[in-house]
């Protein structure tokens, strides 16, 4: 790619956004990231301080967003992704999906940019369709603790689909279904950094439910190809980018045990409110549209994941969430 060709990428700072910064700055892109370190950490875009082609803007996007010069490429992926941090800052999780939304939408129209929007499986909700293809419009409950992420996200297809219908402007939005790799927040909420915490820590590992459910785990680099492929394809409507292979989380659970060689139990505690029972990506038309589908098998990931979490310092290992989010949630 052209060094001159510029991206934006929100949520520079988060796990997804940082790893995307890496791949578009491996392209030759000259990358801005974005972040107000709500959920962002520092470190995970601390060895791009110094890069030539890597410029850092502090702001929240739900703010008026302003970028000099030529902009040729948007990757909206600001936003709380964990159930810890939205039920913190609910109406924040909402702005973001909603006010930054539009703001990115009118910078991409003002700058004639594409732009590619981040959703998530999760506005399928709880789903009674099996696996999840991009057809099936969704079971969420709207007033539920969770519906203000599955909501945000779901406002956040429809303004990109009237912008694009109404304005002409390019759009690409990609379904990200469970994903996991290294920069991965440990104390976020999330199966795979709850397991391995509490691993790390001698911990037993907490199942909730019966432990039945599933989900479908994506490998970091995976998903950051499946995204960056969508973004260049010629497709303006949703796309699932996500592994199909499923598993409970009860033997999930199990797995984790053995990767780490450890005699932890596991304990049982009641499902939380709208818990997805089932998750699984149809990923047919990732594979037809984008000639996509992951790579890295979950045990060479799991070991991959392991060791970045096995290599945090005793603070990080046993750090508890302590920010005040007070304030995002005053407006």
């Amino acid at each position: 790619m052209n060094k001159e060709k510029r991206v934006l990428i929100t949520g520079a700072a988060g796990f997804l956004g940082s790893h995307l910064c890496d791949k578009f700055i491996a392209q030759g892109f000259s990358v801005i990231g974005m972040d107000n370190f709500i959920t962002g950490d520092k470190k995970n875009i601390s060895h791009l301080s110094n890069h030539p082609n890597f410029t850092f803007i502090e702001h929240d996007v739900t703010e008026f967003i302003k970028i000099e010069g030529q902009l040729d490429y948007i990757l909206h992926f600001a936003s709380p992704a964990s159930p810890i941090d939205y039920l913190k800052i609910p109406i924040q999780t909402l702005k973001v999906g909603s006010l930054g939304t539009h703001n990115l939408l009118g910078l991409a129209k003002a700058k004639n940019a594409r732009i590619l929007i981040a959703s998530t499986s999760e506005v399928y909700g709880d789903p009674l369709v099996h696996p999840q293809p991009e057809s099936y419009f969704g079971n969420v409950s709207t007033i539920g603790p969770r519906g203000v992420y599955d909501e945000a996200k779901r406002f956040q297809e429809s303004i990109t689909m009237a912008y694009h219908r109404f304005h002409g402007l390019e759009v690409r939005i990609v379904r990200i279904f469970n994903t996991y790799g290294p920069r991965m927040r440990l104390n976020d909420g999330r199966v795979i950094p709850a397991f391995m915490g509490q691993i790390l820590r001698g911990e037993d590992l907490t199942v909730f439910g019966d432990g039945l459910q599933t989900r479908s785990f994506c490998y970091v680099d995976d998903q950051v190809e499946g995204i960056y492929r969508l973004l260049f394809s010629d497709y303006s409507e949703p796309v699932n980018i996500g592994n199909p292979n499923e598993i409970t989380i009860l033997d999930f659970a199990e797995e984790i045990i053995k990767l780490s060689n450890s005699n932890q139990k596991i304990v049982f505690k009641p499902l939380p409110q709208d818990d997805p029972i089932q998750r699984q990506p149809d990923i047919s038309l990732a594979k037809r549209l984008l000639d996509w589908e992951p790579k890295v098998i979950r045990e060479i990931g799991m070991k991959i994941t392991f060791n970045y979490f096995k290599g945090l310092s005793h603070d990080e290992l046993y750090k508890k969430e302590h920010k005040d989010f007070s304030s995002y949630n005053k407006h």
